[in-house]
C-alpha cells in the first residue's frame, strides 16, 4: 500500500466502518468502553485471582507472582486465566467489574476483608511489593528511585507498544513520518536504558525490583527480536549494557515460569493456559495437553 500524503481532519470525528482501520487490532477497537456481553469470570481457589494474557503488561504480574513464591511467600499463591483479547474476552461485564478499563492484566485479592480489584500493570505491582514487603526497596531513597523507573516504563511503553510496534508492524499503511518519530524516541530510551545499566547491575543499583520487572517484560522483547522483528531495524545490538541486563533476567526461573502463564501463542512447550498450581508448569503445557499438536 502506498503512504497516505494528506489528511484534512473533519470538524468532528466518527470512527470508520473500514475493516483495516487499526490495523491488526481493528475488531476490539472502539471509541467507547463498558462491557459488550454478559460474562462470569471464574474463580479458584487461591487468594489472588488474575485475568490476563503473556503480553509484556500480563507477563509483569505472572513474573511478580512467581518471584514472590520463590521467595516464600505462599500468600502469592494464584490462579491465572486466559483472557483471549482478540476475541474480546476483556469486554465481558465480569472482567468490566474489575477493570472498567477493558484492558489486561487484571487481579482480585481475596484475602482482603472485601475483595480488592485491581487493575493498571503498574499499580498491581506496588500492591503486591507493598503487601508482602518484597521486591522494592525499604530505604526511602532506593523506594523512590524504583518508583522513578517503574513509571518511567508506565509512561515510556506507550511510545513503544502503541507508538513503533503498531506503525512498524501492524499499521496496514507504512507512514515514514509516523515510524521515523517514534523509531527516534525508541532509540532513545534504549540508550538512556543502556547508559544506566552501564553502571548499575539493575536498574535500581545491586537490587532486583520491580523495575526490572516491568521494565524487562517490554524492552527484553525488543532486544531479542520477539516483538515487531525490528531488532535489526533498531540495531540493538549496539546496547551492549542493556543486552547483558536482558539475557541475565531472563535466565531466573521465576522469569521463565512468569512468561508461560497464560501464553497462547509460540512453542506448545512454552504455553501454559491456565495456572493453578506449581505443578502445572510440569503437567498442563499446551504440550502436554495435546501431545499430538506438538508433534506435528
Amino acid at each position: 500500500m502506498t503512504e497516505e500524503t494528506t489528511y484534512t481532519p473533519p470538524k468532528v470525528w466518527a470512527p470508520e466502518t473500514d475493516s483495516e482501520n487499526g490495523g491488526r487490532f481493528a475488531s476490539i477497537n472502539r471509541p467507547i468502553s463498558g462491557a459488550t456481553h454478559d460474562k462470569k469470570l471464574a474463580s479458584g481457589k487461591h487468594p489472588l485471582q488474575l485475568y490476563s494474557l503473556a503480553t509484556p503488561n500480563g507477563v509483569k504480574v505472572t513474573v511478580m507472582l512467581e518471584e514472590l513464591l520463590a521467595l516464600g511467600h505462599a500468600g502469592a499463591e494464584y490462579d491465572a486465566y486466559l483472557i483471549d483479547i482478540m476475541q474480546g474476552d476483556q469486554f465481558g461485564s465480569g472482567f468490566v467489574d474489575i477493570n472498567p478499563n477493558s484492558k489486561i492484566p487484571a487481579l482480585i485479592d481475596n484475602s482482603t476483608p472485601e475483595p480488592t480489584r485491581l487493575f493498571e500493570s503498574g499499580s498491581i505491582l506496588l500492591y503486591l511489593a507493598e503487601k508482602f514487603n518484597a521486591l522494592i526497596p525499604s530505604d526511602p531513597a532506593g523506594r523512590t528511585e524504583c518508583l522513578n523507573w517503574l513509571f518511567w516504563q508506565m509512561g515510556a511503553a506507550p511510545y513503544l507498544g502503541g507508538g513503533f510496534g503498531h506503525f512498524y508492524a501492524y499499521a496496514p499503511v507504512k507512514i515514514k513520518y509516523c515510524i521515523d518519530r517514534f523509531t527516534m524516541e525508541v532509540k532513545r530510551q534504549l540508550d538512556l536504558l543502556d547508559k544506566h545499566l552501564a553502571n548499575n547491575r539493575y536498574m535500581c543499583g545491586d537490587e532486583y525490583t520491580i523495575a526490572d520487572i516491568a521494565i524487562w517484560s517490554w524492552y527484553s522483547v525488543v532486544m531479542t527480536n520477539e516483538a515487531y522483528e525490528a531488532a535489526e531495524f533498531l540495531d540493538v545490538n549496539i546496547y551492549k549494557h542493556l543486552q547483558r541486563w536482558t539475557q541475565e533476567i531472563a535466565k531466573r526461573e521465576a522469569v521463565i515460569r512468569g512468561r508461560k502463564v497464560n501464553r497462547s501463542f509460540g512453542p506448545l512447550e512454552d504455553q501454559l493456559h491456565e495456572r493453578h498450581d506449581a505443578s502445572d508448569f510440569e503437567t498442563k503445557t499446551q504440550d502436554k495437553l495435546n501431545p499430538e499438536q506438538a508433534e506435528t
